[in-house]
């Protein structure tokens, strides 16, 4: 399969969930365009699609905290995108190590936040 073969939203976008080859962890969920995604796989840098700021965002490229591509698989719909990558620092903008920190409360459960 080939990146034109994947089935984007009406934007052009396809949701890229993003997780850490040495943890497993979760990372963060962004979207990509196909420039987006050939660029990711062309130059190994994680490169998405800003939807606030309508334009191609280089992970790291303003924080230093850059992912390198290691391998991308797509679900059985080809309709998403798992991009595992390595990363040199935190995940978050926050500063977390994935976007990922919070979590809602359950019927009965008092341990969310």
């Amino acid at each position: 399969m080939n990146i034109d073969d994947l089935k984007y939203n009406e934007q052009g976008l396809i949701p890229a969930i993003v997780q850490d080859i040495d943890t497993g962890k979760v990372l963060m969920m962004a979207w990509m365009s196909r420039e987006s995604l050939a660029l990711s796989i062309s130059t190994r840098k994680a490169t998405y699609w800003s939807r606030s700021r309508k334009k191609l965002w280089i992970k790291g490229e303003s924080s230093g905290n850059y992912q390198t591509v290691i391998r991308i698989l797509y679900d059985c719909d080809a309709d998403t995108l798992l991009v595992i990558v390595k990363k040199n620092g935190p995940a978050c903008h926050t500063g977390s190590e994935t976007c990922f920190y919070r979590e809602l409360a359950l019927e009965g459960d008092t341990t969310g936040e």
